[in-house]
C-alpha cells in the first residue's frame, strides 16, 4: 500500500479539506533531529507546530526539553496549560501581557522574554511600572548571526537584532544588571543563512557553490563571534542558556562549545522548503487534503480552495506542492487560489470528483493557521484528532 492509498484508507470517513499528521514520519524526524543534536537538547520551536497536543508528544520524547514560543500571549497561555520554560524568541510590545506576566509569579519562573536593546528595556520597565506585587522578569538578549562581508556591502540571514559584537551585548547585559525586576536568563542567535537556506537548491551550480561558500563561512565566523560574545555576557550574568541553530543547522550549530541548546521545530513536519538540504533527509509528515471539484479541461482538474502560500520573499518555492498523487502541476495562468486551484498533468487523467488531492505545505506552522485540526494517522489507521492553535480559538499573529 503507498502513502496515498494510506492516507486515502485511514481519512476515508473524512470530509476534504483537513489536514493530517504522519506519526510515524514524524518520530522517525524527531529521531533525526536528536542525533544531529549530539546530546544537546532541542528546544522546540512551536511556531512551526502550532498545536498544543503535538508540542506534548514532542516534548514527551527523549532529546527535547523547553519551547520556543512566538508571542508573550502564546507563551502565557502555554504556560496556563502546564508548560514550562518558554522562551520567548521575539521581542514584545504588548503591553498588557507584559503586565500579566510581571503580575504572575508561576508565568514569570516560566518564560523568558527577548529584547535586543536598551529600548526594549525601557519599554519592559515602562509596561510593568504599575503592577504590584511585581514578579521578577527573566530576559534573553538576541544576538545577530547574520554574516557580513566586503565591508557591509553583502550580508546573508534574518534581519533582527542590532546586537552584533561582544562589547554591545556586555553593554546591554550591563544594563539588565543594573535594572531592578530583570534578570539576565540566555542569549540566542539565529543563523538563517545556514539553518533556513537549503544548500542543495534545485537552481544552477553558480548559486548552489556561492551559498555553501557562504554558509561555511558564516559558520566560522559565527563559532568565534558567539564564543566571544558569550564569554563576554557571562562575566555579567549567570547565563542558564545559550540557544542558536534551527533545523538546518542542528549538526553545525551544536559543534560550538558556547552553545547549551538548539532550536528545531519545522524538521519535525518536514515541510517542502526542507527538501533542499544535503546534510540530512526527512519524512513529509504534515499534509493536507483537497478535493476534486471539477473537471475542466482534458488533462485539468481543480480542487477547492489551496491558496495557501508560505510567507517570505514571494516566489514559486513559497506555494504548496501537489504532492500526491505525483505529476501535478499549477496552471501559470492561475496559481494556487483562494477558492479554487487548477491542476494540470497527466495524473490529472485518472481523478474524479471528489476525489483527494494531497499537498504539502512550503513551511510547517503555518499550516495550522488554514485548518482547525490535525488528524493524526499511524500506517493507515487514524488514531486520534488533536486541535490546532486555531481549533482551540488561538490566532496568536
Amino acid at each position: 500500500m503507498d502513502d496515498r492509498q494510506r492516507y486515502d484508507r485511514a481519512t476515508a470517513a473524512l470530509e476534504a479539506p483537513f489536514a493530517v499528521l504522519d506519526m510515524a514520519a514524524m518520530r522517525a524526524n524527531a529521531a533525526d533531529l536528536v542525533r544531529r543534536a549530539a546530546g544537546k537538547p532541542i528546544r522546540v520551536a512551536s511556531k512551526s507546530v502550532r498545536s498544543r497536543a503535538i508540542l506534548e508528544r514532542v516534548l514527551a520524547m527523549d532529546g527535547f526539553h523547553g519551547v520556543m514560543a512566538f508571542t508573550l500571549p502564546e507563551a502565557l497561555w502555554l504556560a496556563a496549560h502546564g508548560f514550562t520554560d518558554l522562551l520567548v524568541a521575539y521581542p514584545t510590545a504588548d503591553r498588557r501581557a507584559l503586565a500579566e506576566l510581571a503580575g504572575d509569579t508561576r508565568a514569570a519562573d516560566r518564560i523568558t522574554v527577548t529584547i535586543d536593546s536598551a529600548a526594549h528595556l525601557e519599554f519592559v520597565d515602562a509596561a510593568v511600572a504599575g503592577v504590584r506585587p511585581r514578579a521578577e522578569i527573566r530576559l534573553c538578549i538576541d544576538i545577530d548571526a547574520g554574516y557580513v562581508a566586503f565591508g557591509g556591502k553583502f550580508r546573508a540571514g534574518a534581519l533582527r537584532s542590532p546586537i552584533r559584537e561582544p562589547d554591545t551585548a556586555a553593554d546591554l547585559a550591563a544594563a539588565i544588571a543594573k535594572r531592578p525586576g530583570f534578570r539576565l536568563a540566555g542569549l540566542m542567535a539565529y543563523e538563517a543563512q545556514i539553518a533556513g537556506l537549503g544548500d542543495a537548491p534545485p537552481a544552477n551550480a553558480v548559486y548552489t557553490r556561492a551559498v555553501r561558500l557562504m554558509q561555511a563561512r558564516s559558520a566560522r565566523d559565527l563559532l568565534v563571534r558567539r564564543g566571544r560574545i558569550v564569554n563576554a555576557v557571562r562575566h555579567l550574568a549567570d547565563l542558564e542558556f545559550v540557544n542558536g541553530g534551527g533545523t538546518g543547522s542542528i549538526e553545525t550549530t551544536v559543534r560550538e562549545k558556547a552553545i547549551t541548546e538548539v532550536a528545531a521545530g519545522s524538521g519535525l513536519f518536514h515541510p517542502r522548503l526542507f527538501d533542499f538540504y544535503r546534510r540530512f533527509s526527512g519524512h513529509p509528515a504534515a499534509l493536507f487534503a483537497l478535493p476534486v471539484v471539477r473537471r475542466p479541461a482534458q488533462g485539468t482538474v481543480t480542487v477547492l480552495g489551496g491558496g495557501y502560500l508560505a510567507s517570505g520573499a514571494p516566489e514559486p518555492s513559497r506555494l504548496p506542492q501537489p504532492y500526491l498523487p505525483p505529476g501535478l502541476r499549477y496552471s501559470p495562468d492561475e496559481g494556487a487560489g483562494e477558492v479554487q486551484t487548477p491542476l494540470l498533468g497527466q495524473a490529472a487523467q485518472d481523478l474524479r470528483i471528489g476525489d483527494r488531492v494531497w499537498f504539502r505545505h512550503a513551511k510547517a506552522g503555518e499550516l495550522c493557521e488554514r485548518f482547525d485540526a490535525l488528524h493524526l494517522v499511524d500506517g493507515d489507521i487514524l488514531v486520534e484528532s488533536v486541535p490546532t492553535y486555531r481549533g482551540e480559538g488561538r490566532t496568536f499573529l
